[in-house]
C-alpha cells in the first residue's frame, strides 16, 4: 500500500461529528487577473463558471495519451476506470498539470492569493458502462473546513449530453449542507444522494466542454451525471483547490501542496512531486 492509500476516507458519522463550517463563502476580488467582475458575481450567485480554455490542442492530445496509458494499466490490474484518485500524488504528470497557470490563475481569482491543490481524480465513464453519479455536494464527503474549495473539471474527452456530461443545479450552493440519503444502488458511483435536489435551485445546466476546456464549481453546488449510453468515452480530471487557510482532519493535509502564494498557517504538508 502506498502512502496515498494510507490516508483514510472518514465515514458519514465521522464527518458529521466534525466542527465543519458548511456555508458558502462568496468570492470578493476587486482586481481579478483572469476573470471579469461579472464572472465572479455569477460564481457567487450561481455556484459555477464555464467554459475556460485550459489546455491548447497539443497539451490536450498529450494528456489524453497519458491517461489512455494509465487507464490501460489500471484495467490490467483489475481496477475500475473510476479508481484513479489522488492522481497528483501518484503521477508527476498530474502534479505538474494542477499547477498550470491558465487553470490556477482562474482559480486564484475566486479563492484568493494563497491556493493549495489537495485533490485530483480521473472520472472516466466508459461507453455503456451503466454508472450514474447521483446529485450530491462534494463537501459532504470531505473533512475540510471552512467550505472554500473550487473544483475544476478538466475535460480529457469532449463532454456533452450524449455521453453524459456533468450537470449543475444553479444556486443550490447557497443552502449549506443539504440532507442526503445513503444509497445501495449498484449503478451509482457514490453512496450518498441528495433528497429532492431540484427543490434547491434553478433548472439543470449541462457542463458541456471540449477536450482541454474546464469548468469551475463550488464545493457546495449540487451536481451529478447520467449513465453514459453512447459509444464514446467521457473522461475528465477533477482538480480540487482550496484557500490555504482551510484546515483538515484525518490526515487530509498530507494531500495538499501550495500552487500559488503561501502555506498560510503551515497546515498543508506540501508533498513532493512523485518520481514517475
Amino acid at each position: 500500500m502506498s502512502k496515498v492509500d494510507e490516508i483514510p476516507n472518514p465515514s458519514p458519522s465521522q464527518l458529521a461529528a466534525l466542527p465543519r463550517k458548511m456555508t458558502f463563502f462568496p468570492s470578493a476580488n476587486p482586481n481579478p487577473k483572469i476573470l471579469r467582475s461579472e464572472q465572479i458575481k455569477q460564481y457567487n450567485e450561481q455556484g459555477y463558471l464555464m467554459p475556460f480554455n485550459g489546455l491548447d490542442q497539443e497539451e490536450a492530445r498529450e494528456l489524453r495519451a497519458f491517461f489512455d496509458g494509465v487507464l490501460a494499466a489500471y484495467i490490467e490490474l483489475g481496477k475500475s476506470s473510476y479508481a484513479i484518485s489522488t492522481a497528483h500524488m501518484r503521477f508527476a504528470r498530474v502534479y505538474q498539470l494542477v499547477q498550470h497557470p491558465r487553470i490556477v490563475d482562474a482559480v486564484a481569482d475566486l479563492l484568493g492569493p494563497n491556493v493549495v491543490c489537495w485533490g485530483s481524480h480521473f472520472f472516466c465513464k466508459m461507453p455503456h458502462d451503466g454508472k450514474r453519479v447521483p446529485w450530491h455536494q462534494d463537501s459532504t464527503y470531505w473533512p475540510l473546513s471552512p467550505t472554500k474549495t473550487v473544483t475544476v473539471w478538466l475535460a480529457i474527452d469532449d463532454a456533452d449530453p450524449e455521453n453524459a456530461n456533468m450537470k449543475f443545479i444553479p444556486r443550490s450552493h447557497l443552502h449549506g449542507l443539504i440532507d442526503y440519503d445513503e444509497t445501495q444502488d449498484a449503478n451509482t458511483i457514490l453512496d450518498l444522494a441528495v433528497r429532492n435536489p431540484h427543490s434547491y435551485g434553478d433548472g439543470e445546466v449541462n457542463d458541456q466542454l471540449k477536450a482541454g476546456h474546464f469548468s469551475m464549481h463550488s464545493d457546495l453546488l449540487l451536481h451529478g451525471s447520467e449513465a453514459n449510453e453512447s459509444n464514446r468515452r467521457r473522461c475528465g480530471l477533477t482538480i480540487r483547490y482550496a484557500a490555504a487557510d482551510v484546515t483538515t482532519w484525518y490526515d487530509w493535509h498530507k494531500k495538499g501542496f501550495v500552487v500559488r502564494g503561501e502555506n498560510v498557517g503551515g497546515h498543508w504538508a506540501n508533498p513532493e512531486m512523485p518520481n514517475h
